[in-house]
């Protein structure tokens, strides 16, 4: 293979007429330009140009080298340019992968803001509730929600929030059981489970803390299946503000025991190191962070 300089350098020196002149356009000493040239004849076997100190000329077979030559350095040049127009504005596709409810209640609110802000970015959003190896399966970002600290992956990880976990329930249970006042009432109210036999541990915005273990006619470990199980007033149930802001806000849900959370969620972005750099991922990564 050749060196694809020693053909930029060949190709400057016949569009110069000279070595001296292609030496001032590329930067390069003369005697630089001239050894590449003289490399570049000796890898082919032939000679290219017939010089002296009166004439610079392309012998016939330097008159084919350098046809294609030009066309090389062309697109070699054409190549460099798209990548620089690559790395200087996002475009391109970028995959995202998502649990079903990361995707509901944090993705879905912002896709449209990102496809706007950002119009020659192309999403492609995986929903499903497996774990996904982001780099041997080729996803480009993962937005994950856990209520405990991710292991740790070699994956670059940012916080995108974190958000409490409240009690609510529906105004027509309230209506039939009437409202816990403190965290040890609960266990006297039917609740809604998430599949766990753990007990609720509560804490106050004070630091106190109570641990209750009320019963649960039902679990269900998806946050949109508890979601619609607590407005269809099954009980009372554990959930994460995002995942119940709405209900609350158009009276769905009352949220209960004001001051106290049973615990918190943590949504976090991950991305692989090799993909990170890239401007349509980072612009992606950076809207996701915003609040």
């Amino acid at each position: 293979m050749y060196n694809l300089n020693d053909l930029r350098f060949f190709v400057q020196a016949v569009d110069c007429g000279g070595f001296a002149a292609a030496g001032r356009l590329s930067g390069a000493p003369k005697s630089t330009v001239a050894k590449r040239v003289a490399e570049l004849e000796r890898q082919l076997g032939a000679r290219l140009l017939q010089r002296s100190s009166r004439s610079f000329r392309l012998t016939d077979l330097g008159r084919d080298v350098y046809e294609h030559a030009r066309a090389a350095v062309i697109e070699a040049e054409a190549a460099e340019q798209a990548v620089k127009r690559r790395l200087a504005e996002p475009s391109g596709l970028v995959r995202l992968t998502a649990s079903v409810p990361v995707a509901r209640f944090h993705l879905a609110p912002r896709l449209a803001g990102i496809m706007q802000r950002h119009p020659k970015i192309e999403l492609r959003l995986n929903v499903s509730d497996r774990f996904v190896d982001l780099v041997h399966e080729g996803f480009d970002i993962a937005v994950r929600s856990h209520a405990g600290p991710l292991a740790d992956s070699g994956l670059v990880q940012r916080r995108m929030g974190v958000e409490a976990v409240i009690l609510a329930a529906a105004p027509d249970y309230l209506a039939r059981a009437g409202s816990p006042r403190t965290p040890a009432e609960l266990e006297r109210f039917e609740t809604i489970g998430t599949g766990s036999d753990a007990p609720w541990t509560l804490t106050h915005e004070s630091g106190a803390q109570a641990v209750v273990s009320p019963p649960a006619r039902l679990s269900v470990d998806e946050a949109g299946m508890l979601l619609a199980a607590t407005r269809a007033g099954l009980g009372i149930a554990c959930l994460p503000e995002t995942v119940a802001d709405a209900a609350l806000a158009s009276g769905e849900l009352v949220r209960l025991l004001p001051g106290w959370r049973a615990g918190t969620i943590t949504t976090t972005v991950l991305t692989p190191h090799r993909r990170g750099v890239l401007p349509s991922v980072r612009a992606v990564v950076e809207a996701l962070l915003e609040v």
